[in-house]
């Protein structure tokens, strides 16, 4: 058994970065499901298909949600999973913070919630011009 993942994102950031990262690591090691709103969407239908994924996801292990911009609809889709139990929510998601999660799937779920930030964090960084 292992920690279940759950994207929760703004339509095409998600399918973007989970597609990107299964290609740069020939493969999904963790079980993964992604959801996203549209400007549209209703949030209570999408909190109620999250609950449903996390139902699915944890096998016992718990559940890390991942959504993008903290304060967004997606993340305060993700704040009401915290009722749940074993439900952990990182926002600001990126590219390298769900490759980090990928790379260590014998975590427990609060050992990657973690890797997650600093997998978030490591992956920002200032570059300026050579000297």
């Amino acid at each position: 058994m292992s920690v279940g993942v759950l994207i929760i994102s703004h339509d095409g950031i998600g399918p973007a970065i989970l597609g990107t990262a299964t290609l740069m690591l020939n493969d999904c090691p963790l079980q993964t499901k992604l959801l996203t709103t549209s400007r549209d969407c209703d949030p209570d239908q999408i909190t109620e298909e999250a609950i449903e994924q996390i139902g699915i996801l944890d096998t016992g292990e718990g559940v890390l949600v991942l959504t993008d911009l903290y304060g967004s609809t997606p993340s305060n889709i993700a704040r009401k999973l915290t009722l749940q139990r074993h439900v952990h929510v990182v926002s600001g998601l990126n590219l390298s913070m769900l490759i980090r999660v990928f790379n260590y799937p014998h975590l427990t779920l609060e050992e990657l919630s973690g890797k997650a930030v600093s997998g978030g964090q490591d992956g920002i960084s200032k570059i300026v011009p050579d000297k």
